[in-house]
């Protein structure tokens, strides 16, 4: 129901003690309770005795108990600031002329195919009053209207867009959902200075029980999505331990144990016992160390945008409702005006229940003469009803799978409301779109992705769909009649073989898909081979630097056409179980490869691999990038080169197109035909790399500017566009001269501003930094 003692009204008499004479807070509730109550154990661990929760009339008392609204107040601040942030990074107000382009052929993945986005200015007008909402809950400004402002702005934002939901994304409107029915207002709000009657009132415990289960939940259920076999084995997110934050594990565990035991298994562990460690005051402290830990880690880790820091700021809901009043006491007393308040004791209110006081000093008597007892009326009986029906709701969520069986894929549901946080990941190797003119029969290829900024459509079958329902109605304008779709997605999922996902001989404009029903063309995920993947770290362990290699498994009667591009000279598929039959398109030839045996694949041609076993066959591409394995050997004798002239031990001079090795290369130097080729490649990589270098070898300092900078200038560009739509939907648009001025404007950038070069040097060496 609630952390153990953790909050400053503990037990079912409402006694309060004033907040200016604490000194240790336990110690004044344990002194405050008759003696009766003193030593139970119950009540020092839960906050209340088993006779709370004896009846539903004792139950409704428990969850309408006075409470102290400081931590709530406090966490409404948080929140509606770290939204007010979000809304211009995440959700993407700094970036949205780029999303919704009025009058261009777009594919959207909309939650029901009904939503539609609204033309470009008003989306931008959405957003300002999404804005207007959450910097409305963190001031607790007109905090109802502010927060159904919020909340329906953002769930027509998130509904509208399949693609960007995650489970993060998802909780921010629980949260905010949550915030609308409380009374968070209570404490360091501006509604708190227009009415004496909300300012420092008490709120009910069910205001907290909500935030902290709905808390709890998420951390406790996203632990039992760990114990899946992938996440316990450290297959799920096996990348992460190269990450420069795990460097100081690798000074005493190898790689492979830094990804077992303290991605995977201090993920696990972490995610089953933070929710119960911030429940008890023993092991609080210890809890909020790690989690704020985890989550500053995870802030670095991923692009999950204000999730870390809104986790860091559940963590004090789970203290003492009173710990702001302690904390700020600590203060200067002439900085107390502008601190949130310190005293004096929280006024009565109407949304509580009051019972009857015990005999109490009086002192306390007359501090709280103005709580008169009261009965549970018929809205305390429904929040309490309320309360125990969300959160029964909150637990089955993740487990209703089974009602919506068409969202279900390779994993369950559509991402995002199950805390299946971290626990899958994907790679695709090979996607293919084949189009089929209806009338004509002509047949022809669509490039991944046209009509639509999004790449989650290969992984869920409802986006597929959608998907393929937009591509019939977009493609009769290039005289492709009724035509028909056909999807060839290869997938590995958490290192598995590369297979298909999606049966690719069904027109998927024509095929059947209900939400209530399983996917009647999803392959199945090729389970039984998951114990290959230790083979595959042997493969892969004897290979040189140069080689890589692809291993695939497919279905009986099915075949993968693939194309050997000229740069890879010396490519071979080898089987590992199962028969296959390779056709050289071009030599009309067929042969039969059994379990270990290879062939070499000729480049630049088309071939065919048909799977003719019974079962499904396993096997693998290993080949050389011959292209670029000879542009390293020319870049380590230019670099010798560069060295020798650097040094003085190169005495003959350089013929003119190695110059630039002693020169430099500029701007003017781009386009010179003089130049090596190789060279000019050689220099410009070589200047990314010294970039990179500095960034990464920059100071605390130098690091939070640029990352300060990026933020200013993004943040800059969302309201300048805004200000843009909102002036044309009041007088309408100007020049197009004007307007023109006024985007370039908008999309100023800081001097010397690299961001698409950051993006670069991102992919050059394998991640980013902050």
């Amino acid at each position: 129901m609630e952390p153990g003692a953790s909050d400053a009204t503990a037990g079912a008499p409402y006694v309060e003690p004033s907040i200016a004479k604490k000194k240790n807070s336990k110690e004044n509730k344990q002194a405050t309770l008759p003696p009766s109550e003193q030593t139970s154990t119950m009540k020092r661990l839960f906050g209340f005795e088993k006779e709370d929760v004896s009846s539903w009339h004792r139950l409704v008392c428990l969850l309408n108990r006075p409470t102290d609204p400081a931590s709530l107040g406090i966490f409404r601040f948080l929140f509606g600031m770290l939204m007010a942030l979000d809304i211009t990074q995440e959700r993407g107000l700094s970036h949205l002329d780029y999303k919704y382009l009025d009058g261009a052929p777009v594919c959207r993945f909309p939650l029901f195919n009904f939503l539609k986005p609204l033309p470009m200015d008003w989306m931008f007008f959405v957003y300002f009053v999404m804005f207007l909402g959450a910097v409305g809950i963190m001031l607790g400004c007109f905090y109802r209207l502010a927060c159904l402002m919020f909340l329906s702005t953002y769930w027509y934002v998130f509904f509208l867009d399949k693609t960007a939901w995650n489970n993060h994304s998802y909780l921010y409107g629980l949260i905010g959902f949550q915030l609308t029915l409380m009374d968070a207002n209570r404490y360091w709000s501006l509604d708190g200075l227009r009415n004496p009657r909300k300012r420092n009132a008490h709120v009910p415990l069910w205001n907290y029980t909500l935030l902290r289960t709905q808390i709890f939940i998420v951390y406790f259920i996203a632990g039992v999505k760990k114990l899946d076999a992938d996440w316990v084995e450290g297959y799920s997110m096996k990348y992460l331990a190269h990450h420069w934050l795990f460097d100081p594990f690798k000074l005493i565990l190898p790689v492979e144990l830094v990804s077992l035991m303290v991605v995977h298994g201090g993920g696990l562990i972490l995610d089953l016992t933070a929710g119960y460690l911030l429940f008890f005051d023993a092991t609080r402290p210890v809890a909020i160390f790690f989690v704020s830990y985890f989550h500053c880690m995870n802030s670095q880790l991923f692009s999950i945008g204000m999730f870390a820091y809104t986790m860091l700021a559940t963590s004090p809901l789970f203290c003492y409702p009173d710990w702001p009043r302690r904390f700020f006491g600590r203060f200067p007393e002439f900085l107390w005006p502008v601190l949130p308040l310190i005293s004096p004791s929280p006024s009565p209110s109407s949304s509580c229940v009051y019972p009857n006081p015990p005999s109490v000093s009086r002192e306390q008597e007359e501090a709280h003469a103005a709580a008169r007892p009261t009965t549970p009326s018929f809205k305390h009986k429904f929040r309490a009803f309320f309360t125990i029906l969300y959160i029964t709701e909150q637990l089955f969520l993740p487990y209703s799978h089974f009602i919506t069986q068409g969202y279900n894929n390779w994993t369950n549901g559509l991402y995002g409301y199950s805390w299946d946080m971290m626990v899958h990941s994907r790679s695709h190797q090979h996607v293919k779109i084949t189009y089929r003119d209806g009338v004509t029969g002509d047949v022809g290829y669509l490039n991944p992705g046209v009509f639509t900024q999004s790449r989650r459509w290969k992984d869920h079958g409802d986006m597929l769909k959608q998907y393929a329902t937009c591509l019939s109605e977009n493609l009769p304008r290039f005289n492709i009649s009724d035509p028909e779709i056909y999807f060839d997605i290869w997938v590995s999922i958490n290192d598995r073989f590369q297979q298909r996902i999606f049966d690719p001989r069904i027109d998927i404009v024509k095929a059947d898909w209900s939400p209530f029903r399983p996917n009647s063309w999803l392959m199945p995920l090729l389970v039984d081979l998951s114990p290959w993947r230790t083979k595959f770290e042997e493969i892969e362990g004897i290979l040189d630097n140069q080689t890589e290699v692809v291993f695939i498994a497919d279905f009986p009667g099915l075949y993968l056409e693939n194309f050997v591009s000229e740069d890879l000279g010396n490519t071979s598929v080898q089987v590992l179980e199962g028969q296959v039959k390779v056709e050289i398109v071009d030599e009309k030839k067929n042969y039969s490869l059994q379990p270990g045996e290879k062939m070499q694949i000729p480049a630049g041609a088309y071939h065919k691999v048909y799977t003719v076993s019974e079962g499904p066959s396993c096997y693998m591409y290993i080949y050389v990038n011959t292209t670029e394995a000879e542009l390293q050997k020319n870049f380590t004798k230019l670099s010798e080169l560069q060295e020798k002239v650097r040094n003085g031990t190169e005495t003959e001079p350089l013929p003119p197109e190695l110059q630039p090795l002693i020169t430099g290369l500029d701007d003017q130097d781009s386009d010179n035909s003089v130049i090596d080729p190789v060279v000019r490649i050689f220099l410009k990589r070589q200047k990314r790399m010294q970039e990179v270098k500095k960034r990464r070898e920059a100071s605390v300092v130098e690091r939070f500017q640029r990352f300060a900078s990026k933020k200013f200038y993004s943040i800059r560009r969302g309201f300048l566009m805004t200000a843009i739509a909102l002036r044309n939907l009041a007088v309408g648009l100007p020049p197009l001269e004007q307007l023109t001025r006024e985007v370039a404007y908008a999309n100023l950038k800081e001097p010397e501003s690299e961001a698409n070069q950051d993006e670069r040097l991102k992919d050059e060496v394998g991640h980013g930094e902050l």
